[in-house]
């Protein structure tokens, strides 16, 4: 994959390793603004987890395979839609707190959602996040040719936004998180709910 044109938030170690790009994902990185108050208020967002990324306005289509090297909870390879701090989508490869490894989905405007799709039984997946306006769609799948839907929402979104690949280790020391076939295509796709 040719990085040359991307940037970095929180920068991190990455390497090519045949036609993977390996990030290292540090301890106790993500992107989540919790949902739950603890002791009657939310907590800060937090945002220090490695993104690799392209501006990109108006529509467009993400999708890169992704495996990570599952040791702790909520380990994850993700693909993401960043305007800032905020507001910003994630899907997501990760081993659950129901000690599964599943499709999961994060939308935040303000606050996060966390959406645990279906499990996966192997160690690798294709994610995808589509945008028509300002209307979105989640897809994962397992050969790269089919895709099925997680999930289709609205959010309100500035024209352009950070689009790429995120690697985290919330509850973990850190680890190696893989990426193959990325591409981002600036299109407007037919139809939010089949992805194309």
């Amino acid at each position: 994959m040719d990085l040359s044109l991307f940037k970095w938030l929180n920068e991190t170690s990455v390497t090519t390793i045949g036609d993977e790009i390996a990030i290292y994902a540090p301890a106790y990185s993500d992107y989540f603004n919790n949902p739950i108050p603890e002791d009657g208020k939310f907590t800060e967002p937090q945002a220090n987890a490695p993104f690799l990324y392209k501006d990109i306005e108006g529509d467009f289509v993400i999708k890169a395979k992704v495996r990570p090297d599952f040791k702790t909870t909520f380990d994850a390879a993700c693909i993401i839609v960043f305007q800032d701090e905020k507001t910003w989508v994630k899907a997501a490869f990760e081993k659950s707190d129901f000690d599964t490894n599943a499709v999961v989905s994060v939308v935040t405007n303000t606050i996060s959602d966390d959406a645990k799709g279906c499990n996966i039984e192997g160690d690798s997946v294709w994610l995808q996040i589509a945008r028509v306006g300002n209307n979105f769609a989640i897809h994962y799948s397992l050969d790269g040719e089919r895709y099925d839907m997680v999930r289709v929402f609205y959010l309100p979104v500035a024209n352009i936004l950070k689009i790429g690949i995120e690697a985290q280790c919330p509850m973990g020391e850190g680890g190696l998180r893989y990426f193959s076939h990325l591409s981002i295509e600036k299109k407007t796709i037919e139809s939010l709910r089949a992805g194309e």
